[in-house]
């Protein structure tokens, strides 16, 4: 993985810790508590401001979202 310079926006820090969330979207994947939405975080180590960026959130993740949900 290529590591890239940070700079926060709000303390100019260049410390960072990444992370990765999923959530719900709307409408039927809502109902069935499908977490189709994915995003990359990106959080500032100084100050915590944290920037989310949309990836891909197909694929295997889905599936086993139907199979986990009770």
């Amino acid at each position: 993985m290529e590591k890239h310079q940070f700079s926060c926006i709000k303390c100019l820090g260049t410390e960072y810790r990444g992370g990765e969330i999923r959530t719900t979207g709307s409408g039927l994947s809502r109902f069935l508590n499908l977490q189709n939405q994915r995003f990359a975080a990106v959080s500032c180590s100084n100050c915590g401001y944290t920037e989310l960026y949309r990836m891909d959130g197909g694929g295997i993740g889905n599936i086993l979202d139907i199979l986990t949900n009770g």
